[in-house]
């Protein structure tokens, strides 16, 4: 996977938290790692013994994307009280209760990139979020994601 593409998987897994308890969060993530060893065994099934081998290398890959995206989901949950509350002090008008639930997702995953991940640019960070934010958000997220995270840069 690309890192765009583990972010997306990321952002999607954070999306559930909304819709969930929190004593479910662990199941959450455990049906999604389940959902994508299905996916992965499905394809497997259909290689020949040369295709298998390259498989397995792609295997190996796919299990550190997955032990990624299971890290970073965790650590974003960890400090989610302190990304919450920097969204907050930062986006005037807006509070975390009353936002688009993806908009708030994307927003916390890029808070989370700038605050505490130091692998990340910031600039990388924004620029993630804002085209998460235009594919799943609305017409006006990228512009709501890219003035709310300016702000915070600009604090950090």
């Amino acid at each position: 996977m690309t890192r765009r593409e583990i972010r997306e998987e990321i952002f999607k897994l954070l999306f559930t938290v909304e819709f969930h308890e929190e004593d479910e969060r662990e199941e959450q993530l455990a049906l999604f790692m389940e959902e994508e060893a299905e996916e992965e065994a499905e394809e497997i099934e259909e290689l020949s013994e040369e295709e298998l081998e390259e498989a397995n290398k792609v295997a190996e890959e796919a299990a550190k994307d997955k032990a990624y995206i299971e890290n970073k989901y965790n650590e974003v949950l960890s400090h989610l009280d302190e990304i919450d509350a920097k969204i907050n002090a930062k986006v005037d008008k807006w509070k975390t209760t009353r936002m688009p639930k993806v908009d708030l997702t994307i927003l916390r995953l890029a808070v989370y990139e700038i605050m505490f991940d130091e692998d990340i640019p910031e600039k990388v960070a924004i620029n993630e979020a804002v085209e998460l934010a235009k594919k799943y958000g609305t017409d006006k997220s990228g512009r709501f994601v890219n003035g709310a995270l300016s702000k915070v840069v600009k604090d950090e």
